[in-house]
């Protein structure tokens, strides 16, 4: 049995504790995996990308519970997720869409119980949920087919008749890196804001201190400072577009 949490609660209070207290104790055995707690706070867009890179790396029946949740208490509803043989569990924002994206997804809206806090979902609706999901309950045992959840998308990329690819920094990681939502094919160059970057393989291509463009472990070209930030130094951010020119890559 197995769940993994992902919030952006950090660790300084005691709430992923509490959340924790509730899926130990109703699922005695269940394997907890901390995936992060880190999120910027109420940051749907981060979480929504970092639950893209893990939730199919998991094994199946794996029980994904994702709270970031600043529409926590409003009408938003709570909601269940079967995907790919996983289960995800959090707030009816986005936060779930590439699970809810895959052919095949099937979402219920679970009931809020009326004894459950208004600022704390994650505690007292989406922490039971899970457990119960881990224990093998049917999904739809938790409630009725909801069939329009919200769904955020990454932004497209524009091509242009020469072949160059117009698209935009959609998330900087902890490292300053900034993935762009391009995805690899062939490029000669990266420009963004006044620096024209050529596409290297890695960082160390390049020396300490200086920029660079390469392919990322999801395969989304990003651009970086090695042993550096690039945001602090470049001065990029979510929404920064980026111009890259296709060709052989150097």
């Amino acid at each position: 049995m197995l769940i993994t949490l992902l919030t952006d609660f950090g660790t300084a209070d005691g709430y992923v504790a509490e959340m924790k207290g509730v899926l130990v104790t109703a699922a005695p055995g269940v394997s907890v995996v901390d995936l992060s707690h880190d999120i910027t706070p109420h940051d749907v867009e981060s979480a929504r990308l970092a639950v893209a890179r893990y939730w199919r790396r998991f094994p199946a029946g794996t029980v994904h519970l994702v709270v970031v949740d600043s529409g926590v208490g409003s009408a938003r509803r709570a909601i269940a997720v079967a995907s790919d043989g996983r289960f995800l569990v959090g707030p009816d924002n986005g936060v779930l869409s590439p699970a809810l994206l895959f052919p095949g997804a099937e979402v219920i809206s679970v009931p809020v119980p009326t004894d459950a806090a208004p600022t704390f979902h994650g505690r007292d609706v989406f922490a039971p949920i899970a457990a119960t999901l881990v224990l093998g309950a049917k999904l739809s045992s938790l409630g009725s087919p909801h069939d329009d959840p919200v769904v955020r998308r990454t932004p497209e990329v524009h091509r242009e008749p020469d072949g160059t690819l117009r698209g935009e920094v959609i998330v900087v990681d902890r490292f300053g890196n900034a993935v762009t939502n391009v995805v690899a094919a062939s490029a000669s160059e990266v420009r963004v804001l006044d620096q024209v970057l050529p596409l290297r393989r890695t960082y160390a291509d390049v020396g300490p201190g200086e920029p660079v463009a390469l392919v990322g472990s999801s395969g989304l070209i990003e651009i970086a400072v090695r042993e550096g930030s690039a945001a602090e130094v470049l001065g990029i951010s979510r929404g920064t577009r980026v111009v890259v020119r296709t060709a052989a890559i150097t």
